[in-house]
């Protein structure tokens, strides 16, 4: 498995500090974000999920603990939106340049607006995709917001 990917290169280049993890990626898992979790023997609450949704049409990157779910309406009240709904996956491979299940908010081909869950900025570090299935990121989530000039919100279900 290869441990340079666009996301990984994007770190770098934004000068941001972060550690690769890699895991048994299970393509039949219920979860995807749990059982990285699990693989990597970390608490959900810190491994968190990039998906891909949209806000009034325009795509948008939401990034949330893995044992949580999004609320749409809290999603697209962050984004200043009147409606969210989730991205279909095709649409969000197309989008971001990454297959689902290897998502990374980092790299994407076309980057667009991220809100990240608030509590995910409660711990010292957390796990992101890092743009290939099997491949985590451990990074301050300061810097996450930072590099990605997200916005925080309370976006979870």
């Amino acid at each position: 498995m290869s441990k340079a990917t666009p996301a990984t290169r994007a770190l770098e280049a934004a000068g941001v500090a972060f550690t690769v993890h890699t895991y048994e990626y299970d393509p039949d898992a219920e979860s995807i974000g749990l059982q990285a979790a699990a693989a990597l023997g970390e608490d959900p609450a810190r491994v968190l999920k990039t998906l891909m949704a949209l806000v009034d049409g325009k795509p948008v990157c939401v990034i949330v603990p893995s044992d949580q779910e999004v609320s749409m309406k809290k999603l697209a009240a962050a984004a200043s939106g009147k409606s969210a709904q989730m991205m279909k996956p095709p649409e969000a491979e197309r989008v971001t340049g990454y297959k689902v299940g290897g998502i990374s908010p980092f790299g994407q081909r076309k980057q667009v607006g991220t809100v990240i869950e608030q509590s995910a900025l409660g711990h010292d570090q957390v796990y992101l995709n890092g743009g290939q299935r099997g491949l985590q990121v451990r990074l301050r989530p300061a810097d996450v917001r930072d590099a990605l000039k997200a916005i925080i919100a309370d976006v979870v279900a």
